[in-house]
Parts: structure tokens; C-alpha cells; sequence
């Protein structure tokens, strides 16, 4: 399977997976996919602490470890979540795939001009 259609895939069988939580962002109102978006963003909140707890990062404890194998789960989680809040913003794999595309040049050229000055105005000309 192409990398393409794998990440298609995550985002089919996350749409199933909304619609049988009783979330179907294809018809969400306007004002529901503001609820949505902020009930997804606590949600990835949340998994990233989940993700940081299973790094050792009280530097005063010393009974704390590793867990590279929760820490990976997490990052999956994660991707849920974000796949959902794209889903929410009507963004389908095509789309994000574009953008990040388009965002990652972008910040390429940040780095080889030596990002000196923050401008956000760069990401307005990113068609989305």
C-alpha cells in the first residue's frame, strides 16, 4: 500500500470510528465544530502528558523509566485525535498532505533565510 493510501486509510477508519462514538463531522454545525475542535485539542492535551509521563522527566526522582512502548501508544493516540480535529476543520488526507507539503517547504526556506524575523504573514500564502 502506498504511504499515500495508508494515510487515507487512517483517516477512513477514523471517520468510522467517529461516527460509531456519535461524532459525524461531516454535519457538524458551525458552532459544533467549535465544541469539537476545543473537546479534541483537551484531548491531545491530555495524550501528550500521557506521552511525557512515560519519559523520565522529574530530574529529583529517581524511581522513574522509560516506557518506549507506551510513548509510542501515545503518539498513535495522538493521531486520533488530530486525525478527528482535521476531520472537524473538513480537511480530508489529501488536504493535510498538500498543506504539510506546502508548510514544510515553507519552513525550509525559513531555515535557509535564517528565520531572523517571526512573521506569520509567510503562512497566509498557503492555499488550503
Amino acid at each position: 500500500m502506498a504511504e499515500q493510501d495508508m494515510f487515507k486509510s487512517l483517516f477512513e477508519m477514523q471517520g468510522k470510528l467517529n461516527k460509531r462514538i456519535g461524532v459525524d463531522t461531516d454535519s457538524l454545525t458551525e458552532k459544533e465544530q467549535q465544541e469539537w475542535v476545543l473537546n479534541y485539542c483537551r484531548a491531545m492535551s491530555q495524550e501528550i502528558a500521557e506521552l511525557v509521563d512515560s519519559v523520565p522527566w522529574k530530574w529529583w526522582a529517581k524511581y522513574q523509566d522509560y516506557d518506549k512502548q507506551n510513548a509510542r501508544i501515545e503518539v498513535v493516540d495522538l493521531f486520533h485525535f488530530l486525525i478527528s480535529l482535521a476531520q472537524v476543520l473538513g480537511m480530508s488526507a489529501q488536504d493535510v498532505h498538500d498543506i504539510y507539503m506546502k508548510k514544510n517547504e515553507l519552513n525550509f526556506q525559513r531555515q535557509h533565510d535564517g528565520y531572523k524575523v517571526k512573521d506569520d504573514s509567510d503562512n497566509r500564502g498557503i492555499e488550503t
